[in-house]
């Protein structure tokens, strides 16, 4: 579960946030930089709080 969790949040963040960039705000496009810059980090280091998050809130793997 955890794992589908890693990749739906991600992606939705990222729709979010380019909806909100139409519609709102062109700023709104920093969160998508940001979820594209953890998922780098995440893909060079294996470390990402998204997983320790959803650790603490009791998802199972």
């Amino acid at each position: 579960m955890k794992s589908r969790l890693m990749n739906i949040i991600p992606g939705a963040l990222v729709l979010i946030s380019l909806a909100l960039a139409i519609k709102l705000n062109i700023n709104w496009l920093w969160l998508a930089a940001f979820v594209g810059a953890n998922l780098f980090q995440r893909g060079i280091t294996k470390w990402c709080l998204l997983e320790i998050i959803l650790t603490k809130l009791g998802v199972k793997d």
